[in-house]
């Protein structure tokens, strides 16, 4: 018995012993991970469960020199929803989720009401706290949904999580897109005013700390040390809105007309350098359709034939190697340099012409001549003199993309050629973009002051200016003043008597040089059926305030020069420049005597006080204050009427503008078909008709 007693004690301090050294042990583990592996395990685990996430600053909105937004951000809104939130009764739930169901996805169109009542279902049986809704929602759909039901109970008793977010939006849309750009970092893409004013729009995003929860999602939790966004500042642009609608309205219709590949136009202001417009067009081969999707005017090299003849004349002109007046025999019109034969486009007279006329035809054959006979000897000088004029360099304008120029330099054996000389004096075998050509066209119209094209004129924050731009001068003088004298006689006389004839008869003195250059096909040469189409130059000649240039790509429809294709679109623009900044300004005084009440006008308030006070037209102060209205003349006043858009209701936009007409019918979620141009005189739905969303409303204007 005693045997049986000790054998069993045997046994019991043996399990108490490996009892103790399982305790020991893990009394020794605890100590290790509380002294040796805690600090590890717990940063761990903070990092698995909290993590801080970036909280995106405003993006800042770029403007028009006339102040309309050309981008901005827009608030949308994350919407998530507490189902599992035991501040939602379940008979409540269990009540309300059809009906909530069906709201959703009458809101948001993305699946069937049955599709959303299952997962709400699920997502409160899972107990889910932060159940994504949708990532993109709108002001206007928001404001819908704080209705619906359990929802509108709140973030609390509802469940109901708003996170608010930004989205980029061009208001314009077409307009200036390109030049205005965007900004893709995952992909490294900083284009336009966008990518070159990215930090200054982008301010500094904050961080906010959130904790992860059992089915992955993340949820903001307090902490004093949450570092608020701050919103990046607003650029101000020099782009006039109006003039470039007019710029790139011209551009589309006559790209349309001679279904053309690209092309651009660059309106700059001569004494400043400001682009007032800038427009670039490519079709688009798969949907027939031209789009902003290229910066042509800054980003492409293109031959720029003709026109580049300013600059051979340039350079006689100031070695004094020809007077304007001195005569040339080009007998038939062609000539042949070493094995190339050069050619104009039809013989002038019998081929005995002075230099001017030359010049004003745009003879390849003269003028390659006297270019080849002052330089073959030394085509370094001739080179010296692009080099001068700066054409060689990259005018370094903030946006991305600008391409440098190309000019052959004759110590280059393997690329300078006995035709060289003579065909670079008519613009080919040399390369430039349209805005670089530009900028030494607009230094003659600015008395040989070069200046850079500035595209911004302002930063503000929060519509304080902080920093302003001024015009950077590239070049106090590029040619000496007899030069130039004779170079704007030149440009005048082109219009006057050479290939631009057509603006001859225009009320304001237009100076410029027309250019057709054959478009070279890679290695294999110049392709005989591809062309370039350009004209540039400025006006009024006489007191130039705008230059302007226009390069039309490829067109097909059996016109290709530049006086038949360019000119005509740099006349559409000009002549609309000049009737609404040059005309108004220059006249101003007669108006004050001359000027009568006009009729009847329509259109947005700010717009038309804006014309009245630019004609000094005096405004009834017992007028309208509403956004939209109607003019009419009361005795030696104008009175405003209010002219209504209410919600829901189809308004009245006869006598209206087109562009008006639509951002209103637009904005009531009406869908337009126009017919005609000018102001609207007919609406195929009656005003005062009750709005069927997405309804198309037929405008007929006066001119069909």
């Amino acid at each position: 018995m005693t045997d049986i007693k000790r054998e069993i004690l045997k046994k019991v301090y043996l399990i108490y012993f490996g009892i103790l050294l399982l305790g020991l042990a893990i009394i020794g583990k605890a100590i290790h991970i509380q002294f040796v592996e805690g600090g590890e395990l717990i940063d761990k685990a903070k990092k698995q469960e909290l993590k801080y996430f970036t909280i995106k600053a405003v993006r800042g909105n770029i403007y028009s020199a006339d102040g309309y937004l050309l981008a901005t951000s827009i608030p949308i809104f994350e919407i998530r929803m507490d189902v599992g939130s035991p501040l939602i009764p379940d008979n409540l739930f269990n009540d309300k989720i059809d009906s909530l169901a069906n709201y959703l996805s009458d809101l948001f169109t993305d699946r069937p009401k049955n599709e959303y009542k299952r997962i709400l279902v699920n997502a409160r049986k899972k107990g889910n706290r932060y159940f994504l809704v949708n990532r993109q929602v709108t002001y206007a759909q928001l404001k819908k949904l704080r209705n619906f039901p359990i929802l509108r109970r709140g973030k609390n008793k509802g469940g109901l999580i708003i996170i608010p977010k930004t989205r980029r939006k061009i208001p314009f849309e077409m307009l200036a897109k390109r030049t205005i750009g965007f900004e893709n970092r995952k992909e490294k893409l900083f284009v336009g005013l966008e990518g070159a004013y990215s930090e200054i729009l982008g301010g500094t995003d904050g961080k906010q700390l959130k904790r992860k929860l059992s089915y992955g999602d993340w949820k903001p939790v307090y902490d004093e040390n949450q570092v608020e966004p701050q919103n990046g500042k607003d650029i101000v642009t020099v782009i006039d809105v109006n003039i470039q609608d007019v710029a790139e309205n011209a551009l589309m219709k006559h790209l349309t007309k001679h279904n053309a590949t690209q092309g651009c136009a660059i309106l700059m202001e001569v004494s400043t350098g400001h682009i007032k417009a800038i427009a670039n067009l490519q079709l688009d081969p798969e949907d027939g359709q031209y789009k902003e999707s290229y910066n042509y005017a800054i980003a492409e090299n293109v031959e720029p034939g003709s026109t580049f003849k300013l600059i051979s004349m340039i350079a006689l002109l100031e070695d004094k190697k020809i007077s304007l007046s001195d005569t040339i025999d080009i007998d038939e019109g062609w000539v042949i340099y070493h094995d190339r034969k050069m050619q104009d486009v039809k013989k002038i007279r019998d081929g005995r012409i002075t230099i001017r006329e030359a010049f004003e035809k745009s003879s390849n054959v003269g003028i390659s001549y006297i270019v080849n006979e002052a330089y073959k000897d030394k085509p370094e000088k001739y080179i010296a003199h692009i080099k001068s004029l700066r054409i060689d360099k990259p005018l370094g304008i903030e946006i991305k993309g600008e391409v440098k120029p190309f000019v052959k330099d004759p110590q280059d054996k393997q690329n300078w050629y006995g035709t060289t000389l003579p065909w670079m004096s008519i613009g080919y075998e040399v390369m430039l973009t349209p805005l670089q050509l530009l900028t030494l066209y607009n230094a003659i119209a600015n008395d040989g002051k070069m200046v850079k094209p500035l595209f911004v004129k302002e930063i503000r924050e929060s519509g304080r200016k902080i920093k302003s731009f001024r015009t950077v001068v590239r070049s106090r003088k590029i040619c000496s003043e007899r030069t130039l004298d004779s170079i704007q006689s030149l440009l005048e006389g082109v219009v006057q008597n050479g290939t631009a004839k057509g603006f001859k008869n225009s009320i304001y003195k237009i100076a410029g040089k027309t250019g057709t250059a054959l478009v070279a096909d890679d290695n294999r040469g110049y392709n005989k059926k591809i062309y370039n189409s350009s004209f540039v130059g400025y006006f009024p000649a006489d007191d130039p305030k705008y230059s302007c240039i226009v390069v039309v790509n490829d067109p097909k429809q059996g016109y290709y020069y530049g006086s038949s294709v360019a000119a005509p679109i740099f006349k559409e623009i000009a002549d609309k420049v000049y009737a609404t900044h040059l005309y108004t300004c220059l006249q101003k005084s007669e108006f004050k005597e001359k000027v009568s009440i006009p009729g009847m006008a329509i259109g947005k308030h700010e717009d038309i006080s804006n014309i009245c006070q630019i004609l000094d037209l005096p405004v009834d102060t017992s007028s309208a204050h509403t956004d939209w209205i109607v003019t009419q003349p009361n005795g030696q006043h104008i009175k405003f009427l209010p002219r209504y858009a209410r919600e829901g209701i189809v308004p009245n936009v006869k006598g209206m503008g087109l562009r008006d007409a639509i951002y209103i019918l637009e904005n009531l979620g009406l869908k337009t078909t126009v017919h005609g141009r000018g102001i609207i005189i007919d609406q195929s739905i009656k005003p005062g008709t009750r709005i069927s969303k997405g309804s198309n409303i037929v405008l007929e204007l006066s001119v069909s």
